[in-house]
């Protein structure tokens, strides 16, 4: 995957996490006017709205904290009107998959971390 880019190959490396965990992958990368939502994934209790950061091993933050409050807000408006398009009985959820790969290399994985339940409404 020559050229990928960080975020790109975090998305396509917490797609695959989520379907070898289990999870129905019902979307991606779903775009309105509040903002984006990388996943959106399901399992028998919870619709998943997921928030993915990649970061290589030499930054000097995690990926987590690249989702502020206001970041969060943006991703919560943007589940609610999805939700509003897809009816769904299962109870929402909002997940932050950190992936943390080696410099230069965004596909090879040093950790991947599935944080449930990261924040909410």
């Amino acid at each position: 995957m020559a050229g990928v880019s960080k975020g790109a190959a975090g998305e396509v490396l917490a797609a695959r996490y989520l379907r070898d965990k289990g999870y129905d992958l019902l979307g991606a990368n779903y775009r309105c006017r509040f903002g984006e939502i990388d996943i959106i994934a399901a399992d028998d209790t919870y619709i998943v709205f997921v928030e993915v950061k990649s970061r290589a091993r030499d930054s000097y933050y995690a990926p987590r904290e690249a989702v502020t409050a206001a970041k969060q807000q943006r991703i919560i408006k943007t589940a609610l009107l999805y939700l509003a398009e897809h009816p769904e009985p299962r109870q929402p959820r909002f997940d932050v998959i950190e992936v943390v790969t080696e410099p230069g290399q965004p596909m090879t994985v040093v950790s991947l971390e599935h944080l449930e339940n990261a924040y909410g409404c």
